[in-house]
């Protein structure tokens, strides 16, 4: 697999517009809502006594946000197979997907006071993507339903303003490779590994906090301070 190329679905179904512009306006537009909701779920999930567990319909909610007005399958499971450019990694079959997703909830669920945070979003942004369940919109559904089950783990929504999902999005050659090793590892004896991508994590939710700092030290707009 190349690391230094892009990964992107390709699906059999064309898109709701094929106006470039108009997709990159829908996409940002959608990021935003998709964030938000995002945020919406994490504190309503952290104030209620519901369990702290993940569900396909999040999954799905998710993709809707990120899809909805680009194609008619927003938040629904692909209906045929697909093909990912730029990777060797083959998608499992559309009547499979189901099941995996289910699958891949249960492995977070049973796991989600036994495995520390990190492992769990890690595991989710490889397993995710291996699944490739939606026509689009698998890498920003699957970052962003990591970085809910990362803050809900954690107890509390993550401060800083480089978020994990940022900056996967916007540097994804990382991300590409820790892909890569799990993939390879799962292929070769079905073994889960995502020891790479919890290094990743760990970098990335460290940058994302160091803002804080950044901003907490900032003298844009500090009152001068004059000795009396």
């Amino acid at each position: 697999m190349e690391s230094n190329k892009d990964r992107h679905s390709k699906a059999l179904q064309p898109p709701s517009t094929s106006d470039p512009e108009e997709i990159a306006r829908l996409e940002a537009k959608n990021g935003i809502r998709q964030f938000d909701a995002a945020v919406n779920h994490i504190e309503s999930v952290l104030q209620s006594d519901r369990p702290r567990v993940l569900r396909p319909s999040l999954i799905s909610t998710m993709n809707r946000f990120a899809l909805e007005g680009i194609t008619e399958f927003a938040g629904l499971y692909r209906p045929a197979d697909i093909k990912i450019e730029g990777s060797t990694h083959k998608p499992p079959g559309a009547h499979l997907v189901s099941e995996l997703v289910e699958g891949l909830c249960d492995y977070v669920n049973e796991n989600w006071n036994r495995s520390s945070p990190i492992h769990l979003a890690a595991y989710v942004l490889w397993r995710l993507n291996w699944i490739h369940p939606f026509v689009d919109g698998n890498g920003r559904t699957t970052r962003i339903i990591s970085f809910i089950v990362l803050c809900i783990r954690v107890g509390y929504r993550l401060p800083g303003s480089n978020t994990i999902p940022d900056q996967i999005a916007r540097h994804k050659k990382p991300y590409y490779q820790a892909l890569e090793r799990a993939d390879a590892v799962f292929e070769k004896d079905r073994r889960i590994d995502v020891s790479v991508m919890e290094a990743l994590v760990s970098t990335l939710l460290a940058n994302q906090l160091a803002t804080i700092l950044k901003d907490a030290g900032s003298g844009e707009n500090r009152p001068a301070i004059t000795e009396t």
